[in-house]
C-alpha cells in the first residue's frame, strides 16, 4: 500500500482544480458561441474548431429555485441557480445560503467555491462546485 494522497477528481471535466479553481468553457473560433465540455461540433455554426476560455470565478445571481424534491438520497431543500459570470451562464447549486426565497436574492453577487463530495475506498475525493454569496467587504471581483 502506498503512502501517498490521491489527487482529487473533479465531479466536470470543466472543473479545474487550480489555484485558484476556476471552470473552462470551449469556444467556438468561428462564432464564439461557448460550451462547457468536449464539443466535436458547435450547434450554432458547425464549425469544428475550439478555444479553452476560463469563466470568472465571480458572477451574479441571474434566477433561481428552491428544490424541495429531488431523487432519492438528495438533501433537500436546496438552492439551484444560473449565474452570469461575465457573460457565461453558468447553472450551478448556490451554497452556505438558507435555501428558501428569504436567503437568497436576485443580483446578489457570488464567487465560485469547491467543496468534497465523498472519497472512494481507494482515497480519491471527488470534488464539486457551486457558488457562494461574497461576503461583506470582500472583493467581488
Amino acid at each position: 500500500m502506498s503512502d501517498t494522497i490521491p489527487m482529487p477528481i473533479p465531479i466536470v471535466g470543466y472543473l479545474e482544480l487550480a489555484d485558484p479553481p476556476h471552470l473552462n468553457v470551449a469556444v467556438c473560433t468561428n462564432c464564439a458561441a461557448y460550451y462547457f465540455d468536449r464539443r466535436d461540433a458547435c450547434a450554432s455554426c458547425f464549425g469544428t474548431s475550439f478555444a479553452t476560455k476560463p469563466v470568472a470565478t465571480t458572477g451574479t445571481l441571474e434566477t433561481f429555485t428552491v428544490v424541495e424534491v429531488a431523487a432519492p438520497g438528495v438533501a433537500v431543500p436546496y438552492v439551484a441557480g444560473v449565474v452570469d459570470c461575465d457573460g457565461i451562464s453558468v447553472r450551478a447549486n448556490i451554497v452556505d445560503v438558507e435555501p428558501n426565497t428569504a436567503g437568497v436574492r436576485f443580483g446578489m453577487p457570488l464567487q465560485l467555491t469547491t467543496f468534497d463530495i465523498g472519497t472512494d475506498d481507494e482515497g480519491r475525493t471527488a470534488v464539486g462546485f457551486g457558488f457562494r454569496p461574497v461576503a461583506s467587504g470582500e472583493d467581488a471581483r
